[in-house]
């Protein structure tokens, strides 16, 4: 069974700052639990053919999420992709037969602290950022991230289960 520490969310009195962030701090958690005490070959193994979806593939899309969202929609940066070749559209991130495991969850984990810190600088949920000519709020953009994480901590815990047979949640 597959257990640890994460964030705890409220479940009553907290204002909705407080309550977006924890929920989307216990999905990060969740997917840091779901890859805890694997081997880098195993944090790499696909799931079925023809999916290439790998445990690792996921930390490193999480990473590009976090850097898409918070990064360049909200705090208007034009940062790139470093698993996507410049002039590339494809997501490399899956691609993770060479990846450096140890790399790609220190990049993650400095995504991760740089979208609290525009998080946490930003006046209110309702400050926005653009994206080509869509407007989003800090609001929408954390619950999105929160969507996006817990659909894939789904496809982590079957990768997982598949792995070495751990469960939970």
């Amino acid at each position: 069974m597959i257990q640890g520490d994460r964030t705890t969310v409220p479940y009553t009195g907290a204002d909705e700052r407080t309550t977006l962030t924890a929920m989307l701090q216990f999905q990060r958690d969740t997917l840091a639990l779901k890859c805890a005490g694997l081997t880098p070959e195993q944090l790499k193994e696909r799931a079925v053919p023809p999916s290439g979806l790998s445990l690792l593939g996921l930390v490193r899309h999480a990473a590009e999420v976090e850097r898409g969202w918070f990064r360049n929609v909200l705090a208007g940066e034009r940062s790139s992709s470093p698993w996507t070749p410049p002039g590339s559209t494809d997501w490399a991130d899956f691609e993770v037969e060479h990846a450096d495991a140890e790399a790609d969850f220190a990049v993650w984990r400095a995504e991760c602290a740089r979208s609290r810190a525009i998080v946490d600088a930003a006046g209110s949920l309702d400050a926005t950022g653009t994206l080509e000519e869509e407007t989003y709020s800090v609001r929408y953009v954390l619950a999105h991230m929160i969507e996006e994480y817990a659909r894939h901590n789904g496809h982590a815990d079957l990768l997982r289960e598949r792995i070495d047979g751990s469960i939970g949640e």
